[in-house]
């Protein structure tokens, strides 16, 4: 490590950010105007990308544009989707098209654009911890530099008052598929990594898509649309009793509103965590229009006579998996509801199982002993997306998409960032930085919240005194 690192100041940041995805990004757009805001980003990839093995040609994003990483917290920032497009003269063409759900490439192309464009990310830096420093009162954040091949070149240390955590998610593989991917031979891949191994699963004879969510849907009309008609041999399996489709009615969206995320924080740790698991149809379902899209090509495969060779079955769950010498996968499937088993072999599998919050302990490690957590030994976040500290620790840790238990199924929500950016930017400023509306949905949750949008519980019905008549009057 023969390279300094870039140079930090030897005063306090205001603000690092861990991780730069959409929500920290959003974060830094917002952060950009606000000159008495001294922050930085750290990230340890070498540029901005977004699920990049899921930009599949066709696939939108699940929520409208305006869901960008600035306008519903100021809809004059030069940082919107809109912006962009007038900076790349294709605002008209934008216009004519009449989309209100862009495609996934657009918005990742969108925020690679904000990317290259702020100042204060710096990519290829890598945090290695973050600790309290009683002395100074701030945290020391050290990271390492990496090199164009991903090596360590260099290590520093930054001051902050304030630490935003935006790390994201992470590809999850259930247990028993685990040693289908570790082990090399037939083509075994999360969905997030599917473009890079496209060629190779669409060359294989049989398919096996499992996961009953947006990313399996995808991925199998991907799939079916490229598959010669009568010789599909795909199979689509998931958990879920049915390939459901999201709830996306006008007022059912209403969950993902400040309104909405303020009611959940409020309640009580157990009603939470048994809404979030009910309420997976918000944000694990399938969009209606794949739904629809696949459902079409099935049917266009069946205007000659016979069906599709493709099977689709849901409520069932992988029990087992093995392979057969090194060209097959046999999956071991269960029916919970017939309580039946049966056997799949298959030549390439796609897990569409999902994500998960990726680990907080490495890099928390030097926090543990200011770390206050709840029954269930998850990290406690107040109503602005603070860690609940000792109170010793002057300085705020904020939390971007780690908080589905404490504020609801908002959390991962994009439609969500950019108000959350604000209110994290407004509480680090100690001011309305940026205006929040003092309501965002026609739905009331809750008794209490009644009596903040300034309407009153019905009276019980009083007995109307009647006026004698009197004859003449």
């Amino acid at each position: 490590m023969t390279n300094p690192p870039r140079h930090e100041p030897t005063s306090p940041r205001d603000l690092v950010g861990i991780g730069i995805g959409p929500c920290n990004l959003s974060l830094a757009a917002l952060a950009h105007p606000l000159a008495e805001l001294d922050a930085v980003f750290y990230e340890q990839r070498p540029g901005f990308d977004w699920h990049p093995g899921l930009l599949i040609e066709g696939a939108t994003i699940q929520v409208p544009f305006l869901a960008d990483l600035v306008t519903l917290a100021d809809p004059t920032s030069p940082w919107s989707f809109l912006n962009y497009l007038r900076t790349r003269e294709r605002l008209f063409p934008f216009y004519f098209a009449e989309r209100f759900h862009i495609q996934r490439a657009e918005y990742d192309a969108y925020c690679r654009w904000v990317a290259q464009s702020l100042p204060g990310l710096r990519f290829r830096h890598q945090v290695d911890a973050v600790r309290w420093n009683p002395e100074r009162d701030v945290f020391e954040v050290d990271f390492t530099q990496l090199d164009a091949e991903g090596e360590a070149e260099a290590l520093g240390r930054t001051y902050t008052r304030n630490v935003v955590l935006g790390v994201g998610t992470e590809p999850h593989v259930p247990d028993p598929l685990q040693p289908l991917v570790d082990a090399p031979g037939v083509p075994v891949v999360h969905a997030a990594d599917y473009l890079e191994h496209r060629s190779g699963i669409l060359a294989a004879e049989h398919v096996t898509v499992v996961g009953s969510g947006q990313s399996g849907a995808e991925v199998f009309l991907d799939l079916l649309r490229h598959r010669p008609a009568g010789r599909e041999k795909l199979h689509w399996i998931g958990r879920s009793e049915a390939f459901a489709p999201m709830e996306y009615s006008k007022l059912g969206l209403e969950h993902f509103t400040p309104d909405y995320t303020r009611y959940f924080h409020a309640l009580a740790e157990p009603v939470r965590d048994r809404l979030v698991a009910a309420q997976w149809q918000l944000h694990k379902g399938i969009d209606a229009g794949t739904l629809a899209a696949i459902h079409d090509e099935l049917y266009r495969r069946t205007l000659h006579g016979g069906w599709p060779d493709a099977v689709l079955t849901p409520g069932v769950r992988v029990r087992t998996a093995g392979r057969i010498a090194t060209t097959k996968v046999e999956l071991h499937l269960e029916n919970l509801q017939q309580d039946s088993r049966s056997r799949l072999t298959t030549d390439a599998v796609v897990l569409a199982t999902g994500y998960r919050d990726r680990p907080l302990g490495r890099v928390l490690a030097g926090l543990d002993p200011y770390l206050r957590r709840d029954s269930g030994e998850r990290l406690r976040i107040d109503e602005e997306f603070r860690l609940v500290l000792d109170p010793s620790v002057t300085g705020s840790v904020y939390v971007q998409n780690a908080e589905l238990h404490t504020h609801g199924v908002g959390a991962p929500d994009l439609g969500l960032a950019a108000w959350r950016s604000a209110t994290i930017l407004n509480s680090l400023t100690g001011k309305e930085s940026y205006p929040q509306p003092s309501r965002t949905a026609f739905t009331t949750f809750g008794l209490e919240a009644s009596l903040h949008h300034g309407h009153r519980m019905p009276q019980a019905r009083q007995a109307r005194h009647l006026t004698p008549l009197v004859d003449g009057t």
